[in-house]
């Protein structure tokens, strides 16, 4: 039985960066330092009007590519996890199979998942190889949030990055992924949205929780999704513990999706797990949704952190309100 591994990841961000300090200079009512003390952010990545969550999908696999060596014609599946694609219809996976020029004979398929999507998709990767229907899977996460944040949203505006990771998912003879642990609440649902835009007319959309403060397409609940998350994500951890049979002190890393530094904070004081086991790199990123994930990894990696035999529990969750889990260990040769 063949099983996926996580091989190398190529990053891309917009070139224009926002900084607290320029936020600062325009909204001087904003307080950027108690703003910054509850996200834990920086600094932000903002699409150009024009620039799209596809071209900045194409932008990361063309680095994966180049820098890798990798063969176009070797890639069997592609796999786009998006909440902001071009179109409703066509798939924005078959607009990057072309302009990536990948062979006719790759799948290709977009999933709207936001934060828990890096997980899901690894899982789709996992049962694509392991049946036999692919050898290698090219995932990426991209997401240009920006398009639907009003400027003046404070609330949104001083969180939300755009980005986009690839990551090739290849087979290997050696197990280094799973199990896989999922979850899902929709009745959550109206906690992180944009009700607009769908088939379903407006007036008849799913409404709110709560007043909409802002003029953003984009509505967030913070404090829901911040219970939401304590109540459901600890407990799927210790159960995928138990699947794994492993104990807390058998994780070097916990990899989590990087919300707010306020939520990870909570995390990791309910789990008890220390800051050298939990990283951020949330301060130069901001929260990127489908690809915070996949830029830990990459930066782990970068720093010399993450070692063939290092094992991590990677952990999603968020718009849904969906969560999901696995154990992987680091089997990439160039880590």
């Amino acid at each position: 039985m063949k099983h996926a591994a996580i091989g190398p990841i190529a990053l891309h961000f917009p070139a224009r960066v926002e900084t607290n300090e320029e936020l600062a200079a325009v909204f001087p009512k904003w307080d950027m330092e108690r703003i910054y003390e509850k996200t834990g952010i920086r600094q932000r990545y903002v699409a150009e009007p024009e620039e799209c969550a596809s071209d900045l999908a194409v932008a990361a696999a063309e680095k994966l590519l180049h820098a890798h060596e990798i063969d176009r014609t070797s890639i069997d599946y592609l796999l786009l996890c998006t909440q902001t694609p071009d179109y409703p219809l066509p798939t924005t996976a078959c607009l990057l199979q072309h302009r990536l020029k990948l062979p006719n004979t790759t799948g290709a398929l977009d999933f709207n998942l936001g934060c828990s999507g890096f997980v899901y998709g690894l899982s789709m990767a996992q049962g694509l190889i392991a049946s036999g229907q692919a050898r290698r899977v090219l995932l990426i996460t991209a997401e240009t949030y920006s398009k639907y944040i009003d400027d003046e949203d404070r609330s949104l505006r001083t969180i939300f990055s755009d980005a986009a990771a690839a990551t090739l998912i290849e087979a290997s003879s050696t197990p280094s992924l799973g199990p896989f642990t999922f979850g899902t609440d929709g009745a959550e649902a109206d906690t992180l949205m944009v009700n607009q835009g769908g088939a379903r007319q407006v007036q008849h959309a799913l409404k709110p929780r709560k007043r909409h403060r802002w003029a953003s397409q984009l509505y967030m609940d913070g404090p829901s999704l911040v219970t939401a998350t304590l109540e459901r994500v600890p407990p799927m951890m210790d159960a995928l513990l138990a699947k794994a049979g492993l104990a807390q002190a058998d994780i070097d890393y916990f990899l989590m999706h990087q919300a707010t530094l306020l939520m990870l904070d909570r995390l990791r004081a309910q789990l008890q797990v220390g800051e050298d086991r939990m990283p951020t790199v949330i301060e130069q990123f901001g929260n990127t949704v489908s690809s915070t994930i996949p830029i830990v990894i990459h930066d782990l990696r970068r720093r010399g952190l993450l070692r063939p035999g290092t094992r991590s529990m990677l952990v999603g969750f968020g718009v849904g309100f969906s969560w999901s889990g696995t154990i992987w260990t680091e089997t990439w040769p160039g880590a």
